[in-house]
């Protein structure tokens, strides 16, 4: 089993292999992760998905176009696609489900893409909505799911507006389910006040914020 130092030299590896574009580099280094025995969730939570994040950042202040989100991409999947077969699920585990989607009016859906690569890395059952998705469109969802969490997220401070609007449909058909949202003009003030249950500002922080609503009783 290798050594911490030597897992985040690795993580560190295939974070910077993503945001630099290197496919090459973060393949090899997700077979070296394999080789070592390190914790293949850790690595996509804080390497490569972490990276994500960062390059959408890099996205939104338009230091990165599209040309470049798409080489990023391209390396995030070809480390992804090694690694995700060896994620080690507890069979033990309540399995839960999550409905994902951007709401309306956005079709901003890097973050979105992100955060199910997580919950399903996770064990969870994930039906992913896509974006611009009708607020009904989560309300059918859940009616026919009756998932343990609904998510929704927004990149744009028009198109969080409609968040409280459908947490309140939401509700209105279940009003016990767990909320969570998440998107850049978001904060966890806001989406108290929108009355979620729960918010997450990184695609690695989703899954352990669903767990601690859960765990609250949210649901």
């Amino acid at each position: 089993m290798a050594s911490e130092e030597r897992a985040q030299e690795l993580i560190k590896g295939l974070y910077d292999g993503v945001v630099n574009m290197d496919e090459e580099a973060v393949a090899r280094l997700s077979r070296v992760v394999l080789e070592e025995g390190i914790d293949v969730y850790e690595v996509i939570a804080k390497g490569l998905t972490a990276a994500m994040d960062r390059v959408g950042e890099l996205y939104r202040s338009q230091e990165y176009f599209v040309p470049e989100l798409l080489l990023c991409s391209d390396a995030f999947y070809a480390g992804l696609d090694i690694l995700k077969p060896h994620i080690r699920v507890k069979e033990a585990d309540v399995e839960h489900e999550i409905i994902i989607g951007v709401v309306e009016g956005d079709i901003h859906d890097i973050g979105k893409n992100l955060v199910k690569v997580m919950f399903e890395a996770a064990g969870w059952v994930v039906y992913d909505l896509g974006r611009d998705v009708k607020l009904d469109r989560f309300v059918e969802e859940q009616k026919e799911r009756n998932a343990d969490v609904v998510a929704m997220s927004a990149l744009m401070t028009t198109s969080m507006l409609a968040i409280p609007r459908a947490i309140e449909m939401i509700r209105g058909c279940d009003p016990d389910v767990a909320i969570m949202v998440g998107g850049a003009p978001l904060t966890r003030e806001i989406a108290m006040s929108y009355g979620a249950d729960g918010y997450a500002d990184n695609a690695g922080e989703a899954v352990q914020e669903a767990v601690r609503m859960l765990d609250r009783g949210a649901r």
